[in-house]
């Protein structure tokens, strides 16, 4: 597996990003690929992608159940103008309903984010051999340390947008128009569940400024 995740960093790494997502179905079957998205800030850039490339590929959204209104206004949005196959992940009802009566989020972060994001993705995940992301370096000090490909708890991890800089990003939403999340012109610019997220540059208003930066999802 190492040699294999050397040789497509190796590969991918000469690629533009269309040329990445492309190569992807050439080294794959679409059945065993798996796309998550927030439908956050960030989002529409990769799903925009996708949905020129290959609109047929199911994306996955976790819901956690504490969404702002308006991130689910946006995934209805961008579900619709863009055609999106979307699933929704969530948890199972009673650890759901736990965390709402413990308000799990206050005491333990990192449990709640267990609860209602990284085990119900973990069911998925066992149904593919590759996830993607549109994790970008400059995001956190963790995401920097990534490679294009990476081998995490057995599975292959792809991040095409891994090297695009902030202003790469910025001139394709604007070359193409991609609309904002609606929260981004209140001073959002990371958006994660509404209980746990403040304005902010960056990622500096998750998990109201703890140290805490990453749900867990890609650790």
């Amino acid at each position: 597996m190492k040699t294999k995740i050397i040789d497509l960093n190796n590969t991918y790494r000469k690629l533009s990003i269309s040329e990445r997502i492309e190569q992807l179905y050439k080294d794959f079957d679409e059945s065993d690929i798996m796309l998550t998205s927030s439908f956050a800030t960030t989002s529409a850039y990769l799903l925009h992608l996708f949905s020129s490339i290959r609109p047929s590929q199911t994306i996955h959204f976790i819901d956690t159940g504490y969404h702002f209104k308006e991130t689910i206004l946006y995934k209805n949005y961008l579900t619709a103008i863009y055609n999106l196959n979307v699933v929704n992940v969530t948890a199972e009802d009673w650890k759901h309903e736990f965390s709402t009566k413990d308000k799990t989020w206050e005491t333990d972060p990192d449990l709640c984010c267990s609860i209602n994001k990284v085990e119900p993705l973990n069911a998925t995940k066992k149904q593919h051999k590759v996830w993607i992301s549109g994790l970008m370096e400059w995001q956190s000090d963790h995401r920097a340390t990534l490679d294009i490909f990476e081998e995490r708890n057995g599975i292959i991890k792809f991040y095409p947008l891994l090297d695009v800089k902030k202003e790469e990003r910025e001139a394709y939403i604007k070359k193409h128009l991609l609309p904002f999340h609606p929260l981004q012109a209140k001073g959002y610019f990371s958006i994660g569940c509404a209980q746990c997220t403040q304005p902010g540059k960056g990622r500096d208003g998750r998990w109201n400024n703890a140290p805490k930066t990453e749900c867990g999802l890609h650790l």
